[in-house]
């Protein structure tokens, strides 16, 4: 099953998915005891909620909807650096024992069809399509056997960043976490859909030409070491966001380097994941 964050006449909502043009908003009782599509996680509500949109809620048509990010308000986001052997032979780094782990706040991500704002403060906007994971039961030290028994989801994402500012320091912060620089979506299908992840194929394409291509098999972190390595140390809570990572083909490691301006057009296509569509404008 798919689901669905958007605003509808100016109210918060979510659904099931249907099609690109039109998703199941959820009747108002349901959304009345769970506000937003986090809280259905919490509650361990997906598959009661899906059937409840479709049977007794409106379909709501795109064109008169604003979709968000698929989780609008996680808790944590993390991200995953360096976890395709492509990416790390173009950055020209050393392999690692460990995942490099650096965080975005939940203000960076935006959603599939809204403008992708290019930071005012640089030149250097790159693309990094990825797979992201939805936490559905949270816990502390989750072992590698348990990990698939913790995803609520999977989706989309563009991990787009500020080259510059990811380099002012070691530290990658500034670079990852301008507003709104983060799609996720266009919705979360969770493992009932996706029953092997790593016969996922990921594809990044900037006006169309293909940059990035890469099988989720290649990651070298695989999604239960990543699980139990950020819950080795932090609690993992429902609806938490982690991007896996992103595969070679980045603008800023080509000859000469591609960066995305305004009028570009941004897409990551997973495997039975959908489309991730953004159009690149000035920050305004």
């Amino acid at each position: 099953m798919r689901f669905v964050s958007f605003e509808h006449q100016g109210r918060a909502s979510y659904g099931a998915w249907k099609d690109d043009s039109s998703w199941w908003q959820v009747p108002a009782a349901f959304q009345d005891r769970h506000p937003d599509l986090k809280s259905v996680i919490a509650a361990g509500q997906l598959d009661e909620m899906g059937q409840a949109a479709r049977e007794s809620g409106q379909l709501r048509q795109a064109a008169d909807c604003r979709l968000l990010p698929v989780i609008p308000n996680p808790g944590k986001v993390f991200c995953v650096g360096l976890n395709y052997k492509t990416h790390v032979a173009e950055t020209r780094r050393a392999d690692s024992d460990y995942p490099a782990i650096f965080t975005r706040f939940a203000d960076s991500l935006g959603a599939h069809g809204a403008p992708l704002p290019r930071p005012a403060s640089t030149t250097r906007f790159d693309f990094e399509g990825e797979l992201a994971v939805i936490i559905g039961r949270g816990g502390r030290r989750i072992a590698q056997s348990d990990a698939f028994d913790h995803i609520a989801g999977y989706a989309c994402f563009n991990d787009a960043t500020a080259r510059d500012w990811q380099r002012h320091t070691h530290q990658w912060t500034p670079g990852k976490n301008f507003p709104a620089t983060g799609p996720l979506g266009p919705f979360m299908a969770t493992p009932a859909d996706i029953p092997d992840v790593n016969a996922l194929t990921l594809q990044t394409r900037l006006n169309g030409e293909v940059m990035q291509q890469a099988s989720l098999a290649d990651l070298i972190f695989t999604l239960p070491v990543i699980l139990e390595y950020l819950s080795g140390f932090t609690t993992l809570s429902p609806g938490d966001v982690i991007a896996t990572g992103t595969p070679g083909g980045v603008g800023d490691r080509r000859e000469p380097p591609v960066y995305m301006k305004p009028g570009d057009v941004i897409e990551v296509e997973i495997t039975g994941l959908g489309t991730l569509r953004n159009v690149v404008v000035d920050e305004d």
